[in-house]
C-alpha cells in the first residue's frame, strides 16, 4: 500500500497559474504594515500553490512566503513565480503526517524571517470509496487519511500558536463543503475534514481574546487534480474523480476567496450557492439535503 501522506495539495486544472487575476476586491486588502510571514502547507500546486501566487501578487516586496509540501521541484517552481511577483519565499520540505517536520517547518519560518503573521493548513489528502467496498484489511487508510488531513493542521497549527499570538495573527483551515454536509463515497474524507471544522470551531472561540482570527473555508468541487490523485477502496490513488465537475470552480477564484476571508478575519468562507443552502437546510430538511449530496456523484459510483 502507497499511501501519499504528505502535505501535496491540490493540482491546478487547464488554468494557467500565470492568469491575470479577475477578483477586484484584493486590490484593497493590503493591510497598513509591512512585512508579512505567511506559512502555506500543500503549496506545491493546487490551491496552495494558487494561495502563494495571489499573496504575492498582493504584498509584493512585502509578502515572505514560507512554502511547504514534499515535493521540492514543485515547491521551487512555485517559489519562483512568486519571486517574479516580488515576494521573498522559503521553501521548506516538509511532511505533514510528522509532527517533528510540522514543528522544523514553524520553527524554520520563525528562525528565517523573525516573526509569523499566518498559517494557511491546505495540505489534504481526497479519498472516494463507498464503506462497504473497503476491505477490514484495507481501512488503516482511513487512519492516514486522518493524520494528514486533521493531525497535519492539529501539528503545525500547535506549533505556530504562540507566534501567532505574539503578532495577533491569522490561522487558516482549508476544510471543505465536505465537512458540512456528509457525501455518499466520501465516508473517510468527510469524516477528517468534520473534524477539522470542530477543531477550529472550538479553537477559535478559545482564541477569542488572544486577536488571533480562525478563518476555516470550505471549498466545493473545485478545478484541480486532488479528486484524481484521491484515494480508492484500496487506499491507492484513483486516478479519477467521481464527483460532476461540469460546475467546477476555478482554483483562482477559490484561492481568492480564502485570501479575502483571511484578511477580514472572517469566520467561515462557505464557497457556492449550494453549499451555503445546503448547511442550513440540513436542519429543516435533511432528506433533501442527502439527495443532493448524491446527484453530486456520477451515476457509475453511486451505490446500488
Amino acid at each position: 500500500r502507497s499511501f501519499p501522506c504528505s502535505g501535496a495539495g491540490s493540482t491546478t486544472g487547464s488554468s494557467s497559474p500565470f492568469a491575470p487575476l479577475k477578483l477586484p476586491y484584493l486590490n484593497d486588502l493590503r493591510e497598513p504594515q509591512s512585512m508579512q510571514v505567511i506559512i502555506i502547507t500543500g503549496a506545491s500546486d493546487g490551491i496552495g500553490a494558487e494561495l502563494a501566487r495571489q499573496l504575492a501578487r498582493q504584498h509584493g516586496t512585502d509578502a515572505r512566503l514560507v512554502l511547504a509540501a514534499r515535493n521540492v521541484q514543485a515547491l521551487e517552481a512555485v517559489a519562483a513565480q512568486c519571486q517574479s511577483l516580488g515576494a521573498i519565499t522559503l521553501v521548506v520540505p516538509t511532511d505533514v503526517c510528522v509532527p517533528a517536520q510540522c514543528q522544523q517547518l514553524v520553527a524554520t519560518a520563525v528562525a528565517h524571517f523573525g516573526q509569523l503573521d499566518a498559517l494557511i493548513n491546505n495540505a489534504g489528502v481526497s479519498a472516494q470509496a463507498l464503506f462497504s467496498e473497503v476491505k477490514a484489511d484495507d481501512l488503516a487508510w482511513y487512519e492516514d487519511l486522518m493524520r494528514v488531513n486533521l493531525w497535519g493542521s492539529v501539528w503545525c497549527t500547535h506549533a505556530a500558536l504562540p507566534h501567532l499570538k505574539a503578532t495577533r495573527g491569522r490561522l487558516v483551515a482549508v476544510s471543505s463543503l465536505a465537512g458540512l454536509v456528509g457525501v455518499p463515497g466520501r465516508t473517510a474524507y468527510s469524516a477528517s475534514k468534520f473534524a477539522m471544522t470542530g477543531f477550529f470551531e472550538a479553537l477559535r472561540t478559545e482564541l477569542r481574546s488572544s486577536g488571533v482570527s480562525v478563518t476555516t473555508a470550505y471549498p466545493g468541487v473545485v478545478a484541480t487534480q486532488i479528486r484524481y490523485r484521491g484515494l480508492n477502496a484500496q487506499g491507492q490513488p484513483a486516478g479519477s474523480s467521481g464527483l460532476k465537475e461540469d460546475k467546477a470552480m476555478s482554483v483562482e477564484t477559490c484561492a481568492g476567496l480564502i485570501v479575502q476571508g483571511m484578511h477580514h478575519r472572517e469566520r467561515e468562507v462557505v464557497m457556492s450557492a449550494q453549499g451555503k443552502i445546503g448547511r442550513f437546510l440540513k436542519l429543516l430538511a435533511p432528506g433533501l439535503v442527502e439527495k443532493m449530496a448524491m446527484a453530486a456523484l456520477k451515476d457509475e459510483v453511486k451505490p446500488r
